[in-house]
């Protein structure tokens, strides 16, 4: 039984030591290619899309999962561009709370597995060309974070 017990203790210790993700693909074709790394050290999450091609349509399907270690009241996203270190643009907008529209994992508790699979409509008519990193974070009513990753795109698709 002691045994057991130090190596659920080296494991656990192990895990908590363990703060870097792999990075994993979204999508990679042609001439796009984006990747996604957590940066949350307690947590990953599977996210994939169904062609690169497709999110420089108005609308694309997206696939998206994770066990919520924080419920859902109200949810922020803040998105950062950054090229070679340098912020160059910032975005944020509420997801859920008072006065916006629900989105079907608004008011989901910690614990629950939220998983979303569906169209995504990002309103921009191009993707911008080179290579940078988008820095996205969802945090809820008490700022905390509920997820976060760092998707680094090269872009040289010409249009």
């Amino acid at each position: 039984m002691k045994t057991s017990n130090v190596l659920l203790t080296l494991v656990l210790l192990y895990i908590n030591a363990s703060t870097e993700w792999p990075t994993h693909t979204v999508c990679k074709e042609d001439n796009l290619e984006i990747y996604y790394k957590s940066c949350d050290p307690q947590q990953d999450f599977a996210f994939s899309i169904d062609h690169c091609s497709d999110i420089t349509t108005h609308t694309f399907n997206i696939r998206a999962a994770i066990v919520l270690r924080h419920s859902i009241k109200e949810l922020y996203v803040k998105l950062d561009m950054i090229i070679n270190g340098k912020k160059v643009l910032t975005y944020s907008e509420t997801l859920c709370g008072p006065g916006h529209a629900k989105l079907i994992f608004c008011g989901m508790k910690k614990g629950e597995h939220l998983y979303y699979e569906g169209p995504v409509t990002l309103g921009i008519k191009e993707i911008p060309q080179g290579d940078y990193t988008l820095s996205a974070k969802l945090t809820n009513e008490d700022h905390i974070t509920v997820a976060c990753a760092d998707f680094t795109v090269k872009n040289y698709l010409d249009y």
